[in-house]
């Protein structure tokens, strides 16, 4: 069997929270061993942030984004854990951080400490903000980050009730994570052709500015503006889900033709063959008329009965599901997404698959989420073997 991809790899990570360790996780799913830092006592905040199974400490969430990691508690304001970090950086390949500047600076962790420990190490900082910027020393979490992209206030241009909300999930946490993730290995292949290590500056503001920003900026593209903010398509109120007999579901009418098959599909082919709507520009000018028309037509139909018309009609269609429905989707059982474990101190829970595939190495299955400090004699006893 080939090796995993980031098989020899070894990663440091001091990191909390979702940003930090969704990318070490990733990391860690490709084959890389990633040894966890933690406070004692506590360890990564994200622990508490929900009922356990049967330890305290070991929340889903954390469960969840921690998997295929050893644990070690370290205390790096005692001169004796210091060194033990010293010593797991100095032949580490990767360091990823989310502790602000000063703070690593004050611990002898910044960069210029590390790199002089290990000139090939690259240093990957998760931080809420570029250190060039007048931010640079804010706190950042994911609802701030959402507030400071302007993403709060989607959701009012959609149904009209103007006060800001937050999307109901660790979006922009997840979408860092993700960037680090693909910067921590861009720089590992760098370092291959150049055999040294550097620093990358991961700011959760830039990237999640990038990432709503991409369709979002809108007509304030061009200098000057030739049309609002917002892509006009996300943010119209009636390309929402359909009602049907007995839920409702989502169907895409991207192109042209797709207006057609959707009105022959809801026997109502009249409907989309009046003058208006086929003109030049005629449908993109009555969109609105158009959805909702769907949205009249829809619930005659249950949604299965409209999700087989749509396949049959080659129009993109799901049925809605209830968030607890979507771990007995037939599609994600039949590629293996969930695999049911047996934790050693939690019982029987649910681990999700790393979703990239690779065809050059087959699925493993990895270490469990780690208690905190379950590893720390056995890493402790390693950086002794190697001093």
């Amino acid at each position: 069997m080939v090796q995993p991809q980031l098989a020899g790899v070894k990663v440091v990570d001091l990191t909390t929270v979702v940003f930090g360790p969704y990318c070490t996780q990733i990391l860690a799913d490709l084959g890389a061993d990633v040894i966890k830092v933690e406070s004692p006592g506590m360890g990564d905040a994200f622990r508490w942030s929900a009922e356990p199974a049967q330890t305290p400490g070991m929340a889903p969430g954390f469960m969840a984004v921690n998997r295929g990691k050893r644990s070690i508690a370290l205390d790096l304001k005692a001169a004796e854990d210091l060194a033990v970090m010293h010593e797991l950086l100095r032949d580490a390949d990767l360091f990823v951080v989310n502790v602000r500047g000063k703070a690593l600076e004050r611990l002898g962790l910044d960069y210029a400490s590390v790199s002089a420990l290990n000139p090939r190490i690259i240093y990957v900082h998760c931080v809420g903000f570029g250190q060039d910027g007048p931010y640079a020393d804010l706190q950042a979490y994911d609802d701030v980050i959402q507030a400071a992209t302007g993403t709060a206030t989607l959701l009012p241009r959609v149904d009209g009730n103007p006060s800001p909300r937050y999307l109901p999930s660790l979006i922009a946490d997840k979408v860092a994570g993700l960037h680090a993730a693909y910067g921590a290995m861009a720089a590992l292949f760098a370092r291959e052709k150049s055999g040294a290590g550097q620093l990358l500056e991961v700011p959760m503001f830039e990237v999640f500015s990038s990432f709503m920003l991409l369709e979002h900026l809108g007509g304030q593209t061009f200098d000057p503006p030739n049309a609002p903010v917002g892509y006009a398509r996300q943010v119209d109120p009636y390309r929402q889900p359909f009602p049907t007999q007995d839920g409702a579901i989502s169907i895409v009418m991207y192109s042209f033709d797709a207006w057609d098959r959707v009105f022959a599909v809801l026997d109502d082919p009249a409907f989309i063959a009046q003058e208006k709507f086929n003109v030049k520009g005629g449908r993109a000018a009555h969109m609105d008329e158009l959805y909702q028309h769907v949205a009249r037509l829809t619930p005659r139909f249950t949604s299965a009965e409209l999700q087989a018309r749509c396949e049959a009609a080659q129009l993109p269609a799901q049925i809605v599901r209830d968030l607890s429905e979507v771990i007995a989707d037939p599609h994600l059982g039949a590629v293996g997404f969930f695999t049911r474990r047996e934790h050693p101190s939690e019982g029987a829970y649910y681990e999700q698959a790393q979703p990239v595939r690779f065809n050059s190495s087959e699925d493993v299955a990895g270490r469990m989420p780690p208690l905190l400090d379950e590893h720390g004699a056995e890493i402790r006893a390693e950086v002794t073997r190697h001093r």
